[in-house]
């Protein structure tokens, strides 16, 4: 049994999803996506549900309107994405609005070391995932009517703002190098050359794989996405370069002969397939990619202090506060603060 009311939801379903036919269970998929999801399995076929989570939430968050409009827009392009069947925004249906996607099946790869396969498959499968994020940036978002999707400039200068506000908001102590952050990175950030779809979380685990062979069926969780910077997306997916292996998907120090390409061969892929003549100084992107998940976690760890977070997950990823902010410093200095 599921948490939603089923009778309701099976009716929406028979008269919006077009060839739906019931009988249908459905089943929440454990994890700690923000937006609950649900499997769905029907007479028809298999379905994944993405709502709002429960209760009362920013007005601007967990916006699965967003997300359905984005996936709505990139499906006919050929790009991978689950094809959506429908959006409902009225929340008399299961409590909130919530769409209605294909059910990809496929592997999904939650260590980046990618152990158990070859050389050559690691290879395989790293130029994959690099040549889905160039094709994702190479999208013509006003073609696709996504011109409106996000603000185009000053993508950063915006960022290290709104990430600074999350940051004070949460505060739980000073910590004298996220100070220097803050006021170091909104004086350097990079000029923005180009503008695209930026999916705002593309790492390895974000995709579904073919069942063998290195092929993307579909890039997942799309709630962070706007309109910005390519290489926000593509200096957060270096990141993995630059982060110790721990399961998932940090490979520092595995590049070679493990078949994972070097961080040179990942830049010169992704620069040849978006025609570009090469990626600025990344030590900045690097210090701002780590800037803001150290303000991600301590949103958790504010959360933790104020007895609204359970997991024992939240209190190991709050831990990792310190490091994160020192790491972020350290990019910075390479980068000439």
């Amino acid at each position: 049994m599921s948490d939603l009311d089923e009778a309701r939801l099976g009716e929406w379903l028979a008269a919006n999803v077009a060839g739906f036919a019931a009988p249908f269970g459905v089943e929440k998929f454990a994890g700690g996506q923000s937006n609950p999801t649900y499997r769905i399995d029907a007479a028809s076929g298999s379905y994944v549900l993405r709502r709002k989570p429960f209760g009362p939430i920013l007005p601007s968050a967990h916006a699965v309107e967003r997300e359905h409009r984005l996936i709505a827009a990139l499906h006919p392009t050929g790009f991978p994405v689950a094809r959506p069947y429908g959006l409902c925004e009225d929340d008399g249906v299961i409590g909130s609005a919530f769409y209605i996607m294909e059910m990809v099946e496929g592997r999904t790869l939650w260590d980046g070391s990618l152990p158990g396969m070859t050389p050559a498959e690691r290879t395989a499968h790293y130029n994959a995932i690099t040549d889905t994020l160039a094709a994702l940036h190479a999208v013509d978002y006003e073609a696709v009517g996504l011109g409106d999707y996000g603000k185009p400039g000053n993508y950063f200068e915006r960022q290290v703002g709104r990430w600074s506000k999350q940051y004070r908001a949460s505060q739980t102590e000073d910590m004298p190098e996220m100070e220097r952050l803050i006021e170091w990175l909104p004086l350097t950030v990079p000029e923005q050359t180009r503008t695209s779809i930026v999916h705002g979380d593309f790492r390895i685990d974000n995709m579904i794989f073919a069942n063998s062979g290195p092929k993307v069926l579909a890039v997942l969780d799309w709630e962070l996405s706007t309109l910005g910077d390519p290489l926000a997306d593509f200096s957060y997916y270096l990141m993995s370069w630059v982060t110790q292996p721990e399961g998932r998907s940090g490979v520092k120090g595995l590049t070679g002969d493990s078949g994972i390409p070097p961080l040179e061969a990942v830049v010169e892929r992704y620069c040849a397939a978006t025609r570009r003549d090469g990626v600025p100084d990344l030590d900045w992107y690097f210090a701002y990619n780590l800037f803001r998940l150290a303000g991600i976690v301590q949103g958790i760890k504010k959360r933790i202090i104020d007895g609204n977070a359970s997991s024992t997950q939240a209190a190991a990823t709050a831990e990792r506060m310190p490091g994160l902010v020192a790491a972020a410093w350290e990019f910075a200095e390479r980068a000439g603060a």
